[in-house]
């Protein structure tokens, strides 16, 4: 007995997407139709439903689709690449530490302003406005 194909929706139902996103994923070629009915529609194997669930983790967790491509080839090849899949993974990771820092300074600053917010009278200009006002080269040496 053959492996159970699946149509486009049936895919997106069980991968818990929309039918937009496996074809989109099909144009980026992360995921492929194995078969196709007369009448043209694709039709997909289990696989399809487990990459698209694999891609959609790995996005959860700052991805990219073209690093996600790297990981599926990775995943595919020899047990001995799990050290280069802990190097993309520690690499997401420091770039992850990176985001976190500069969300921190915006949260500093945002804060800062606020703060002056509420010591200037009603009749001033708001100086969250005016620092928006401010060039971005001003306003990143703030950061």
């Amino acid at each position: 007995m053959g492996t159970e194909l699946l149509t486009i929706g049936a895919v997106a139902n069980r991968a818990r997407v929309n039918i937009q996103t496996v074809r989109y994923y099909e144009r980026r070629g992360l995921v492929f139709p194995d078969d196709h009915r007369d009448s043209g529609y694709r039709l997909y194997s289990g696989e399809a439903v487990r990459k698209i669930r694999f891609v959609r983790n790995a996005q959860d967790l700052g991805f990219t689709l073209n690093e996600i491509m790297s990981l599926l080839k990775l995943q595919v090849s020899k047990r001995s690449q799990c050290e280069r899949v802990k190097r993309k993974a520690e690499g997401k990771l420091a770039d992850v530490r990176a985001k976190i820092g500069g969300l921190k300074a915006i949260e500093k600053v945002l804060s800062d302003l606020i703060r002056t917010c509420h010591a200037q009278d009603a009749t001033g200009p708001c100086p969250i406005l005016r620092s928006l006002e401010l060039e971005r080269s001003a306003q990143r040496s703030r950061l």
